[in-house]
């Protein structure tokens, strides 16, 4: 009969497993975060003192958009956002194309039911969902079509979703800044949910980091800027070279067609870039609503890391100059990172139950970190410093897109996003490994959306 191991044995597993496991979290904390340290010296160097960026002048005639819409199961939210449009977006010469899918009659109704000649329906030619790639595809090859019977060409055409809320100056600024950028992003700025202050929550905080610091930083360094799919304005040209001579300007075969299509546009030599605008005060972003369920957010994320950072590496490898690959590397650098988040969290845990051992257990038992551990001792301490910046910034950052309340709640929120990313991998991971060798396509993936209640009130983030 096997034996079971005698508490000498388990106390010394427990002491080897905290010590390596504080070894491995250190030393890979320690270099993502010289690799966020990084971003910020050019941040707070490059991009801080430029922050107050003058809004061009307007042009001398106002450009012509067509605002692509694509919708798959969206008859909850579709209708409001086309009349919050419509009611505020100020600009003289637009058309909204709204994409629903033939087995989606709710949706169409819905539409159908705006009655705006602003607004043009097309029903896809297959049913769904495809890809959202395959439906932009589509309302691209009809704003073409219409705009050959106008005889008036695009200067643009602008990517939203069916739950976003528009600022009213938002084609006034793309107006501004076309053609001398290609592509124009505006920031995203997620909508404070009072029933999910730390699942949805912790979107607010991702997003005033990223739309803030990181894309600045990308156009700073000449690096790709993606599109965040929302609230991005691509020059009518430039797509047209995208699109080729199968009019598909839009990766048909990819779930995370925004994000590569700013890494096409840079290949190709246009320049994209994230403009951050006040008029009166208010910054001129799109907001919405994000996932206020765990699983909603899981399911989200894993799409959006499938699509980055696993299938985005097999398609878009490592080209570029070091820029770009840098850039390419934090894109993708989140698989692991969630990873050693949870580590370091499970050594900070045992580190916690040996104090407790060498306080209430057998006496004589070593400390985890003895005199001759100074390296991991030094380690330690700068990872804490390194934190500690993390954790100001990030509510720094969130305090000036949503105030106090909610920069406050950035710092503790961190723990939440940490757990939500390192589900979401593990999903992602699955998906990407169940995927390969796979003939099917992608199916749209989307999340169940939400629009504000008042519909022709200005939401505010």
């Amino acid at each position: 009969m096997q034996h079971l191991p005698d508490t000498a044995l388990i106390l010394a597993g427990l002491f080897v497993l905290a010590r390596e496991l504080m070894w491995l979290a250190a030393v890979s904390i320690l270099l993502s975060g010289i690799d966020d340290l990084a971003v910020d010296c050019v941040w707070i160097l490059r991009v801080l003192p430029k922050r107050r960026a003058v809004l061009p002048p307007p042009p001398a005639t106002p450009g012509r958009f067509a605002i692509l819409v694509p919708a798959w199961d969206e008859s909850a939210v579709i209708g409001a956002m086309l009349r919050r449009l419509l009611g505020t977006l100020d600009h003289p010469d637009y058309h909204v194309f709204v994409g629903a899918y033939p087995n989606d009659p709710a949706t169409i109704a819905t539409v159908r039911g705006v009655d705006d000649p602003r607004v043009t329906l097309i029903i896809t030619d297959r049913p769904g969902p495809t890809t959202k790639a395959d439906c932009l595809n589509q309302l691209w090859r009809a704003a073409m079509v219409a705009e050959a019977r106008a005889g008036r060409p695009w200067k643009a055409i602008v990517l939203h979703d069916a739950e976003d809320v528009l600022h009213p100056m938002s084609l006034s600024v793309h107006d501004r800044h076309i053609p001398a950028l290609a592509m124009v992003q505006l920031p995203v700025l997620p909508l404070p949910d009072r029933q999910s202050r730390w699942v949805s929550g912790h979107y607010l905080d991702e997003f005033a980091e990223t739309h803030q610091r990181d894309m600045m930083v990308r156009a700073t360094l000449d690096a790709p800027v993606p599109s965040a799919g929302v609230g991005t304005a691509i020059a009518r040209d430039a797509l047209l070279a995208l699109a080729g001579p199968g009019r598909a300007p839009f990766d048909e075969t990819c779930l995370t067609e925004d994000y590569e299509i700013g890494h096409r546009l840079h290949a190709l030599g246009h320049r994209g870039r994230m403009v951050r605008h006040r008029i009166d005060g208010e910054l001129v972003a799109t907001r919405e609503y994000f996932p206020a369920s765990l699983e909603a957010a899981i399911r989200q994320k894993s799409r959006w890391l499938f699509g980055i950072a696993l299938a985005g590496t097999d398609r878009l490898g490592w080209a570029g100059p070091l820029s770009t690959r840098w850039m390419l590397l934090r894109d993708r650098k989140g698989l692991v990172t969630s990873a050693i988040s949870m580590l370091a969290y499970l050594a900070a845990c045992l580190a916690l139950v040996w104090a407790l051992l060498r306080h209430f257990g057998p006496p004589g038992l070593p400390p985890l970190l003895g005199q001759d551990d100074m390296l991991l001792k030094q380690i330690l301490l700068l990872n804490a410093l390194i934190l500690g910046w993390r954790l100001l910034t990030r509510g720094l950052l969130t305090l000036h897109e949503h105030g106090l309340a909610e920069g406050l709640r950035a710092i503790p929120r961190a723990v939440f996003a940490n757990a939500i990313n390192f589900l979401a991998s593990l999903r992602a991971m699955r998906r990407y490994y169940g995927a390969l060798g796979a003939t099917d396509a992608p199916a749209w993936d989307k999340t169940m959306h939400r629009f504000p209640a008042d519909e022709r009130e200005p939401a505010r983030g």
